[in-house]
C-alpha cells in the first residue's frame, strides 16, 4: 500500500499470485507500454524530468488512438484535450513514471 507516486520510496508490500494475458501483434511497434483495465486504456511514459515522462505517455496515447481507433490527428488531439487523465506512478526512482489514461466509456460512446 502506498499513495500515488511512491514519493518516499516505501510501501506495504506483500507477495501474491497474479494472472495476466499478453498478446503479441506481429509487425507492430510501440515506444512505451500500453494496457487496459476494466475501465481505461492507458500508456506509460518513463523519463526524467517529469514533463518528459508525461510527454512520452501522451505521445504514445496519441499514436494508440490513431492506430487502433483510426482517429485523425485532430480528433485524437481534441479527445485528449477533453478527456485525458494522468497519474504519477513513480517519483522515487531515478526516472519518473506517468500514466496517461482515457476512460473506455468515452471511446465506446464514439464508436456505437
Amino acid at each position: 500500500m502506498q499513495g500515488d507516486g511512491e514519493i518516499i520510496g516505501t510501501g506495504l508490500e506483500i507477495s501474491m499470485d497474479v494472472r495476466f494475458a499478453v498478446s503479441v501483434q506481429k509487425g507492430k511497434t510501440i515506444n512505451w507500454p500500453r494496457g487496459e483495465t476494466d475501465t481505461h486504456w492507458f500508456c506509460i511514459g518513463n523519463a526524467r524530468p517529469l514533463d518528459q515522462a508525461l510527454q512520452h505517455a501522451t505521445t504514445e496515447m496519441f499514436q494508440f488512438l490513431q492506430e487502433d481507433f483510426s482517429l485523425t490527428s485532430s480528433e485524437a488531439s481534441l479527445l485528449l484535450g477533453q478527456a485525458v487523465e494522468y497519474e504519477i506512478a513513480n517519483m522515487f526512482n531515478p526516472a519518473y513514471s506517468v500514466v496517461c489514461k482515457l476512460p473506455k466509456s468515452i471511446l465506446s460512446s464514439m464508436f456505437t
